[in-house]
C-alpha cells in the first residue's frame, strides 16, 4: 500500500534530522514523505528537502492547519502522521502497512509512546501515566480508542469522510483527539500495542505543560458537544439510540 507521512513542523531542525535519519533506515520505506513548514524561521525546511522530503507551507499557525494541509496535499491510500521528535523504530511502518493489509476493516490505527528525554528515574513512570491518562480516559469519553499525533496512521479513505468536520484553525485544541472525534461514528479505530515510538516528554518539561495540555483536550471535547457529546457516543456505541 502506498504511504504518506505527514510531518508538521515550527523550527524543530534538529528533532527533525533525527526523525529524517529514522525514516530513512525504515524496512518498510515511505512512498513520500510531506514535512508541514507552519513558520520555521530555522533551517527546517532545508533540512527536509536535503532528506528527499517534500515540504509545504501553511501560513495559519497551529497544528490543526498545518496538519490538515498535509493531508490534503499526502497520495497515499495509508496517511501516517507523526511529530518531528518521534523516534519510530526500523519496523514502524512495516507495522502499520501489515495491520492495515491483515485488517481491512481497520480505517485508523495507533500505539503508545515512551518518552525518551525525561530523567532516567521518570521515563518508564512518566510514559504510562500519560499512557493511562490519554488513552483511557479520553478514550472512555471517546468511547473509543484515542489517536495519538506523534503515532498515528489511517486511511485516505477516513480523512476522506472527515475533512469537512476537523478544525483547520487555532492553536487551542488537539488536533488529534479532534480527529478522533469526528471519526468515532464512522470508522473503526484500533490500538496496537506494538506500535510503539519514542517521544519527547516537552508536556512534562515545559512550564505548565501538562495544565495547558489537559486544558486543550477539554477544549477539543467541548468542540464535539461536552458532556452531552460524551453522552451520545456511548449511547451509540452501546446501540442505545
Amino acid at each position: 500500500m502506498r504511504i504518506s507521512i505527514v510531518i508538521p513542523v515550527l523550527n524543530d531542525e534538529e528533532y527533525l534530522k533525527v526523525l529524517l535519519d529514522n525514516l530513512a533506515h525504515q524496512t518498510v520505506p515511505a512512498d513520500e514523505i510531506i514535512v508541514v513548514d507552519n513558520g520555521c524561521t530555522d533551517g527546517s525546511a532545508e533540512i527536509a528537502r536535503s532528506a528527499g522530503a517534500v515540504v509545504i507551507v501553511e501560513k495559519n499557525i497551529g497544528i490543526p492547519a498545518a496538519v490538515a494541509r498535509g493531508y490534503d496535499h499526502a497520495t497515499g491510500e495509508i496517511i501516517v502522521r507523526c511529530d518531528a521528535d518521534s523516534r519510530p523504530p526500523g519496523d514502524w511502518l512495516e507495522k502499520i502497512d501489515k495491520k492495515f493489509v491483515e485488517d481491512p476493516a481497520t480505517s485508523a490505527l495507533t500505539g503508545p509512546g515512551f518518552f525518551y528525554d525525561l530523567p532516567l528515574g521518570t521515563r518508564w513512570i512518566g510514559s504510562a501515566l500519560y499512557a493511562l491518562g490519554y488513552f483511557f480516559l479520553l478514550g472512555s469519553a471517546l468511547a473509543t480508542i484515542p489517536l495519538w499525533g506523534s503515532n498515528m496512521a489511517f486511511r485516505s479513505a477516513l480523512w476522506n469522510g472527515v475533512r469537512e468536520r476537523v478544525s483547520r484553525t487555532g492553536t487551542k485544541i488537539h488536533d488529534d483527539l479532534d480527529l478522533s472525534c469526528a471519526a468515532q461514528q464512522s470508522f473503526v479505530l484500533k490500538f496496537l500495542p506494538t506500535l510503539r515510538v519514542g517521544a519527547a516528554g516537552r508536556v512534562f518539561l515545559r512550564p505548565r505543560g501538562f495544565r495547558r495540555s489537559s486544558r486543550l483536550a477539554l477544549n477539543t471535547l467541548a468542540r464535539h458537544g461536552g458532556m452531552n457529546g460524551i453522552f451520545n457516543r456511548w449511547q451509540s456505541v452501546l446501540g442505545l439510540k
